[in-house]
């Protein structure tokens, strides 16, 4: 019996068609675990013997049989499903490439342009959603006291979020806010916009940047659409208000106060009251010949459209405007109150000492500029880059020099700046200037559209004196020229008397001994009181003291006569008792 159960296990893997059991590739294990475990169980049914063994061994052997056959069909299904899938790799090589390069597309760790990664972005939506509400959250908070909160936590979103979608969600949240087809209040305007003015300080100067050449744009598409909205006037006034908050220089607010002009309709007289109301006598303060010239051309122009305009009240009213500021006439402006943007001013001061120390960052771009940024660049803004470069299309000989003057200038003059030691472009292209010029007020006007910059503008001074010393004559073209720079501007009327070189040594003793010589007491005291009391000029007095001292009374203690050293010691006290007259009034 147990060789007939033996002989009938062993011939399911005959009727599979393998020599031996270990050659079935699939199911060949399972069968020898029940192969295995069934010679066991019978082994120990023959140490133990039962009644019933008969029975169990013929039901075993009918399981162990069906069990190979159910075997035997679950390893032809395999076969099958292997023969398919290979039909369907076949199938796969043969598919579209279309089909296939969306499959690769799909696949993770795929590299994706970064100019595609927020296509469909899901995450990053929710993500600049999720900034959009905090921002505007703190802005619905917004006001005077708690001002300081609020500029806190946008610094901290700066620092968390990158400045791109801070400047995109704050310039997109402010405008919601302040640009409206009614006419917004004049406070949350000024709060706002003292706002974009501390962030611009303490974050960076593309915050206010950024802010301003989107309002510029929206003021430029708004103002050309003629619309009858608000729009424009509430873009206005956040311009106006950024200028009085240091953010930009008063540069944009002429150009659009001439754009306003040129085209002078009732809604651009509006406008212009607008401005001088919030700004004018801050422009006066700034730039007075600026302002001189827009109150002449306003005037030419209303006087030209006088049949334009069929109610001239207006036009008169921006007229009386204009003169009351070049007066200085603050009463007849009605309704202007400087108080709440002073204080607001104040509070700027102190935040702003409070982060970044105060310093100047005040954007001196013009309105032509911002309109054409992306065609020119955006130069005020460190850092910035543009791949508009217009010059790189343009194929030049490397081995040509080019220079500003050459072909400007004729040859001789050139000749002679060579000859006077004008050794750099910026100094050759000043002297050339003073050779070629009409008069003294060519040469201002040439000199400052030169654009030249902090050390460049000394330059002015250096080759101004030089010419001056090198004219066998007094000439009185230089001397008034350089009183024009100074009353221009009181940076052309400091010297630095620590670089102070031989000739120009000469040149000053020469020029203050002639002054305390040959003038009054009385003149010298309003002379040299004119430099008193004013702490932008400390050194200034400061230096001449110690050169009158030191390169006048010693010199002339030793070679002049005793009564002209008398003379000159006494109005060198005079000098010095007359600078100091204004100082010691503060002091007591």
């Amino acid at each position: 019996m147990n060789l007939m159960a033996g002989q009938s296990l062993r011939l399911p893997f005959l009727q599979a068609g393998s020599t031996s059991p270990w050659d079935t590739a699939s199911s060949s294990p399972i069968l020898m675990l029940s192969f295995f475990s069934l010679r066991k169980a019978k082994s120990m049914k023959k140490k133990h013997p039962s009644p019933d063994d008969d029975d169990e061994e013929e039901d075993e052997e009918e399981d162990v049989s069906e069990g190979s056959d159910e075997l035997m069909e679950s390893d032809a299904a395999d076969e099958e499903n292997e023969e398919e899938s290979e039909d369907e790799d076949q199938s796969d090589e043969k598919a579209p490439p279309s089909l296939k390069s969306e499959a690769v597309t799909t696949e993770p760790g795929k590299y994706v342009p970064p100019q595609l990664r927020n296509a469909g972005d899901d995450k990053r939506k929710a993500e600049l959603e999720k900034l959009r509400r905090n921002i505007k959250g703190l802005l619905n908070r917004l006001s005077e006291p708690n001002m300081g909160f609020v500029c806190s936590q946008l610094n901290e979103l700066f620092m968390n979020y990158s400045r791109k979608d801070m400047n995109d969600t704050l310039t997109e949240v402010l405008l919601a806010a302040c640009v409206t087809p009614t006419l917004m209040p004049d406070r949350l305007v000024t709060e706002h916009v003292l706002l974009v003015s501390i962030l611009h300080h303490s974050v960076g100067l593309e915050v206010g940047a950024h802010f301003l050449e989107t309002v510029v744009r929206r003021f430029d598409e708004v103002y050309k659409s003629s619309s009858e909205g608000k729009e424009c006037d509430n873009l206005v006034a956040i311009v106006a208000h950024l200028y009085n908050f240091q953010v930009v220089h008063s540069t944009l607010i002429f150009d659009i106060l001439k754009l306003l002009l040129g085209s002078f309709l009732e809604k651009d007289i509006e406008l212009i009251l607008f401005v001088l109301k919030n700004v004018g006598f801050a422009l006066r303060k700034d730039d007075p010949l600026a302002l001189k010239e827009l109150i002449s051309e306003a005037q030419r122009k209303a006087n030209d459209t006088k049949s334009k305009f069929q109610d001239q009240t207006r036009v008169r009213f921006m007229l009386e405007t204009m003169l009351a500021l070049k007066n200085n006439d603050i009463r007849k402006i009605p309704g202007y109150d400087p108080e709440p943007v002073e204080r607001l001013k104040k509070l700027q001061r102190t935040l702003i000492h409070r982060s970044s120390g105060g310093s100047d960052v005040k954007l001196r771009v013009s309105l032509e500029n911002l309109l054409a940024a992306e065609q020119v660049g955006r130069w005020w803004i460190v850092g910035s880059s543009w791949s508009g470069v217009p010059m790189i299309g343009k194929q030049e000989d490397p081995t040509a020099k080019h220079s500003s003057t050459e072909g400007r200038f004729s040859a001789k003059v050139l000749e002679l700046a060579r000859k006077q030691r004008m050794n750099t472009e910026v100094r050759r292209n000043i002297f050339c200037v003073l050779m070629t010029s009409e008069d003294y007020l060519d040469a201002f006007e040439k000199l400052l559209r030169m654009g030249l910059k902090d050390k460049q503008e000394r330059e002015i001074v250096h080759v101004l004196m030089d010419c001056c010393l090198q004219e066998k004559t007094f000439n009185g073209f230089y001397a008034v020229l350089g009183e024009k720079f100074c009353s221009h501007d009181r940076r052309f009327q400091v010297i630095e008397f620590g670089e102070l070189d031989k000739p120009t040594v000469r040149f000053l003793r020469q020029v203050l001994t002639k002054l305390l010589k040959d003038t009054d007491p009385e003149d010298l005291a309003a002379i040299f009181g004119r430099i008193s009391g004013i702490p932008q000029l400390a050194m200034l007095r400061e230096g001449l003291k110690l050169f009158i001292s030191h390169f006048l009374l010693k010199n002339a203690q030793t070679q002049a006569p005793a009564e002209q050293a008398a003379l000159l010691s006494e109005r060198a006290e005079v000098a010095a008792k007359a600078m100091e007259a204004k100082e010691a009034t503060l002091k007591l």
